[in-house]
């Protein structure tokens, strides 16, 4: 039998939603959720409920084989405590208590809770800040049963209401037609004052038919990095790909590249709801959230502190303590970094997060480091990196091991970035790559240099005596510093 550590305990939530039915086990309290395991089965509990009041008979027997499954798992991974999260389908239907009642008798010792949609919505709400502190706008959330709508001020939840327009149940609604649809959807967010008093600059998307249309968008448009979290689009683009898989044929969604099968028939749907809350909130900008529900649960077990965290920060720092060989280097590193520092919170927090990921590939092959390192941090599971502190991040790591310009896995990262922040990426990685050169990782070595910066002279002074020197390479990287910054390099030894 395997042994479990006890020193990262485990806690296994499931989420029991109309469409579907997802157990995620976490590993640790960080701030940077881990999820160890997460497995999904579509089976469409609520299907049928708008007309009958009642579950769907045939998918409650195979959600509550599917559960009894999920209970086994989690026990055998130690997970401590095991909760099932209820949601539209379980709260609304007539037989909600019985078939409760069953699942108790499938898992038994797990919490069982059956979500009220405010609460539904404000533990959504809970999971994006943990990826979005500052979250400013509105946040909705669509599941098969319901559509969680969640107003947000800098990372404050501030209104939060469910209202019935899920997948599964507008389609029911409006008997399968889409023009029907639109007319209930716009109808249902009328009864929501406060979602168009404004227009807002983002709205969060969280859920899997959501999800899935943002696996279209980036398959469509050729998008360089496959990771929904985070993905970003102009208003006009969501509005168009709403339009385009509302109005598809069945068989043209099918085409689609990345479009799920078990999702097919709610794709439409969820385009709808999309469309209707471009219409009535203003939007500027849609920004695509694989966090939600599971992750709210699992940051209200975190103590205050852990939870007031920077997430990009945070996992940074968990990249450097894992792969890094000294956990004193990142403050040595930002100390000497210091005179290239630019403007700005963000470029602030980018340049702390680069020194932390630094010597990430100090375990890697040699010939390999750049790429691997690079490929590490592009594609790093982490909820507050999104897409352009993957690639500042990856891009600097790649240039601090002295990657080939041309290097073809960079263009994923250049792609992603403004020539201003590529700029900026190479010089901060010129200067780690030399501060590396100077120390070889060692913190007392690197504080008996400084670097400096003087009108239109680079200055770097050694201490003679204390185990660093002017070889070749600090001349060569001096000079490629120099040279990405504009100044005239100067060494000095005292």
């Amino acid at each position: 039998m395997a042994l479990i550590n006890s020193e990262k305990p485990r806690f296994g939530v499931v989420d029991l939603g109309s469409n579907s039915v997802r157990l995620v086990v976490f590993e640790g309290l960080r701030r940077n959720p881990h999820a160890i395991f997460n497995e999904k089965a579509v089976l469409g509990l609520g299907r049928g409920l708008h007309a009958t009041g009642m579950l769907n008979e045939d998918a409650s027997q195979q959600t509550l084989t599917v559960l009894g499954r999920y209970h086994a798992l989690a026990r055998g991974m130690g997970a401590d405590p095991l909760e099932v999260l209820a949601t539209a389908a379980v709260r609304d239907a007539t037989n909600g208590a019985s078939f409760m009642a069953k699942l108790e008798s499938v898992m038994p010792g797990a919490r069982i809770t059956v979500l009220t949609g405010e609460e539904e919505a404000r533990l959504s709400a809970d999971g994006l800040l943990m990826g979005v502190p500052m979250a400013d706008g509105v946040l909705a959330d669509l599941g098969g049963g319901s559509l969680e709508l969640v107003k947000l001020v800098q990372g404050k939840i501030v209104e939060a209401v469910s209202l019935p327009i899920g997948t599964i149940r507008l389609a029911e609604r409006a008997d399968g037609d889409i023009a029907k649809a639109r007319g209930i959807a716009e109808a249902e967010l009328k009864r929501v004052p406060w979602l168009g008093a404004a227009p807002l600059k983002d709205l969060f998307l969280v859920g899997g038919t959501f999800r899935a249309l943002a696996r279209i968008h980036i398959a469509q448009t050729g998008y360089p990095l496959a990771i929904v979290h985070h993905y970003a689009i102009r208003r006009e683009e969501a509005r168009d790909l709403a339009g385009i898989v509302m109005s598809a044929p069945r068989k043209s969604l099918e085409r689609m590249p990345s479009a799920p099968t078990k999702r097919m028939t709610d794709l439409p749907f969820a385009a709808v709801v999309l469309r209707r809350l471009l219409r009535a909130s203003g939007a500027a900008r849609v920004v695509f959230s694989a966090n939600g529900l599971r992750e709210g649960w699992y940051g209200r077990r975190l103590e205050a502190a852990e939870r007031a965290r920077d997430p990009l920060l945070a996992a940074a720092q968990e990249v450097g303590l894992r792969y890094g060989r000294d956990p004193g280097l990142p403050a040595a590193l930002l100390r000497w970094t210091e005179p290239l520092a630019e403007d700005g919170e963000t470029d602030q927090a980018l340049r702390v997060a680069a020194c932390w990921v630094s010597d990430s590939g100090s375990q890697d092959h040699p010939e390999y480091r750049a790429e691997q390192a690079f490929l590490r941090l592009l594609r790093l599971h982490g909820v507050g990196l999104d897409h352009h502190a993957r690639a500042f991040l990856a891009l600097v790591t790649a240039l601090r091991y002295e990657v080939e310009p041309g290097a073809a896995f960079l263009v994923t990262a250049r792609s992603l970035l403004s020539a201003a922040t590529i700029r900026r990426a190479e010089v901060l990685g010129a200067a780690l790559r030399l501060a590396y050169t100077l120390c070889g990782g060692v913190p007392a070595l690197l504080d008996a240099t400084l670097l400096e910066r003087r009108g239109r002279r680079l200055i770097l002074r050694l201490s003679q005596g204390a185990g660093v020197f002017a070889g070749e390479s600090v001349l060569r990287r001096l000079e490629a510093l120099a040279l990405a910054l504009g100044l005239d390099p100067i060494l000095e030894v005292a």
